[in-house]
């Protein structure tokens, strides 16, 4: 983790979600708050139905709070439309979630060029190429997602949430669909990009060794935050 956090590039305030199902309501999340500075690396925990995906889900604007507020980068995510949200999640954000929303019709080197050819980026293929070696996809560029199993598409998802070089990654699971052994190479990919380009990491996760690397745990439970973990 970088040595010195520079300012608060996520702000928490009294974050709350409820979902009603007929006649009950379910709270989520209740009145979470805590500040992430910019170079920081956290890990979220707890155990599963904690809340833990949707806190990650809130962070990203794709979906709305009860109650409570967000600040990215000192804008206030939910006073801005969907476009505008939008437009700061291109900007600022990488995305590793459980689902890989890989776009079929693309091929991996495709799927991870697609958000610097959206910025106007001409260096689109080397960048993408480079991430794909480094996250031992380099031998299936051309495949198409059906053709890769879950594990490799897990590989292409990171390498397009990395490609950007985000000032912001969350990531939900991101080793959970890995073996071992490509797992710890992505956690060392994510604490390289951490400390070489000041990237500030957000992730979900079960994995001990992981959350250990971190320079601070945020730990829910019945989506409260709990004492002593900001």
């Amino acid at each position: 983790m970088n040595e010195s956090p520079g300012a608060p590039i996520v702000r928490v305030a009294a974050l709350s979600k409820e979902v009603t199902t007929g006649d009950t309501a379910l709270t989520i999340l209740r009145d979470v708050s805590f500040e992430v500075r910019a170079g920081e690396a956290v890990a979220i925990v707890g155990i599963s139905g904690s809340g833990k995906s949707t806190l990650l889900g809130l962070l990203a604007g794709l979906d709305t709070p009860s109650a409570g507020s967000v600040e990215i980068d000192g804008h206030d995510l939910f006073a801005l439309d969907e476009d505008g949200r939008a437009a700061l999640r291109g900007r600022m954000l990488g995305f590793v979630f459980q689902s890989f929303q890989l776009l079929p019709e693309f091929t991996a080197l495709e799927n991870v060029m697609l958000p610097l050819e959206l910025a106007g980026d001409g260096g689109a293929r080397a960048a993408a190429r480079d991430l794909l070696e480094r996250v031992g996809m380099g031998g299936r560029l051309d495949h198409y997602p059906k053709q890769l199993s879950g594990g490799e598409q897990q590989r292409v998802a990171i390498a397009r949430a990395f490609v950007g070089r985000p000032a912001l990654l969350l990531a939900d699971e991101p080793t959970g669909n890995l073996d071992a052994a490509t797992g710890e190479k992505i956690i060392d990919l994510m604490f390289e990009l951490n400390r070489e380009r000041r990237t500030t990491l957000m992730l979900v996760t079960h994995d001990e060794s992981l959350s250990q690397r971190c320079g601070r745990v945020l730990r829910l439970a019945g989506g409260v935050l709990q004492n002593g973990t900001v």
